[in-house]
This record gives structure tokens, C-alpha cells and sequence, in this order.
């Protein structure tokens, strides 16, 4: 089984890898991103919202770990690290920076694949020992495959479709302030425009795609002046 659809954010300066590495990752049905540097992986972790990185410590404008440092001032997003650094002390202060997985160059491409499917399947779930897949009434939401269903039909989302419904899911009947929704959604800074009128506008579009009938929701309620909140299991 794969991971079919997850996001993947390659960041590494060296071309060769990059290319080796997607090719696999695209053949098993990822949906693959690259960078080259430290601030454009920073950039692209804001805007394009992956579910993992894979990130080099040797980058051109910044030391790797400060990358992973940043990241991790705003999300939980996944982070595997590859280094030519064999040290114990460079895996730790990785780790304490919020790595999740540390792998030295070189490496096979089997056991790389291997530690990316290991994140992904951590990633997925919302607490320990909680289903890779929530059932709300009609509503099936596979957290591995990124597959939404309602009544057994596909529902397809765009990412930040997708990332809103997830955070509902993860909590349901509990009111979600509009404020909690942007910053895990868009991130820290994100209450502010054009994050802020956005939200109202992917609500929308969410509701059009899961509600089996718009007129009397089933899933997706406001909370006025407040926020909103998702149905229970």
C-alpha cells in the first residue's frame, strides 16, 4: 500500500538526488515538490502545504538544521533529514531541533522509501492508537491515502480543502475558533488578510462538496461571532 497523493517537499541542492528521488517518489504516486535552498523550502512549506519533508543539512544559504528549526516554530509537518553528517552529536541536535528521522548519505533508495511511508502512517493519525480512517455518518476520511468519501463516492478536495476538513475531523464537537482554523491551516501569522476573509470562502467550498444536502447540514456548522464546529462521530 502507498501513501497515494501525499505531498512530498524535496529540498536539496543537489540535482542529481533531487532527481533520483522523485522519479521513485512520483512512480508510487506521489505528488512531488522540490527546492534548492533553505528559504525557498520555507517559502514552499507556507504556500504549498506538504505532509513531509525531506530536507538536506548542506544547503546553500542556511545550515539545514536552522530550516528545520523554523519549521517547527508552526508545525508538526514531518521532517526527514538526509546528511552526510555520520556524528551521533549533529543526529541529536537534530532531533532536538524536531527532526523526525535522520538518514545518512549514502542511502538506499528502498529503505528511504521505507522511512517516508513510517512518517507518513505516524502523521496520519491524530493520537496514538486512533484509526487511519474517522467515520462520521456518511463522511469516511482516509488520512493515508488523503481520500474523502461520502455515501462510498470520492469527494475530490483541493490541499487546503483537504487541511481544513482534516483539522475538523481530528476534532469533533468541539467549536473551532476562526483564529485556531487559520493557524493550523495557514499557519502562526495567518489570522491576518488575506488568510482571514479566505477561510470563510474554503467553508464554502467545503460545504458544497461533503454536505449530502446543503439545506439541512449534516456536518459543518457556524458558530456565530465565534467560529465553527463539526458534527461528532
Amino acid at each position: 500500500m502507498t501513501e497515494r497523493g501525499a505531498r512530498i517537499l524535496l529540498v536539496d541542492d543537489d540535482r542529481e538526488i533531487i532527481r533520483a528521488i522523485q522519479r521513485s517518489l512520483v512512480a508510487l504516486g506521489y505528488v512531488v515538490f522540490t527546492a534548492g535552498s533553505g528559504q525557498e523550502a520555507l517559502h514552499m512549506v507556507n504556500n504549498d502545504r506538504p505532509d513531509l519533508i525531506i530536507l538536506d543539512l548542506g544547503l546553500p544559504d542556511m545550515n539545514g538544521l536552522e530550516v528545520c528549526k523554523k519549521i517547527r516554530e508552526s508545525s508538526a509537518l514531518p521532517i526527514l533529514v538526509l546528511s552526510v553528517r555520520e556524528m551521533e552529536r549533529d543526529k541529536v541536535q537534530a532531533f532536538d531541533l524536531g527532526a523526525d528521522d535522520y538518514v545518512t548519505k549514502p542511502f538506499g533508495l528502498q529503505e528511504l522509501l521505507a522511512r517516508i511511508r513510517v512518517a507518513l502512517r505516524h502523521a496520519a493519525r491524530p493520537a496514538a492508537g486512533a484509526a487511519a480512517v474517522a467515520t462520521i455518518g456518511p463522511l469516511a476520511v482516509d488520512f493515508t491515502r488523503r481520500q474523502v468519501r461520502v455515501h462510498g463516492q470520492e469527494v475530490v478536495l483541493t490541499p487546503t480543502e483537504y487541511d481544513l476538513l482534516k483539522v475538523f475531523v481530528q476534532h469533533p464537537g468541539k467549536v473551532l475558533t476562526r483564529h485556531m482554523l487559520l493557524t493550523q491551516v495557514w499557519g502562526t501569522h495567518a489570522n491576518m488578510e488575506p488568510h482571514a476573509h479566505s477561510l470563510h470562502v474554503y467553508i464554502g467550498h467545503l460545504r458544497r462538496k461533503i454536505e449530502p444536502d446543503p439545506r439541512r447540514l449534516r456536518f459543518l456548522f457556524t458558530i456565530p461571532g465565534v467560529g465553527y464546529r463539526f458534527a461528532e462521530e
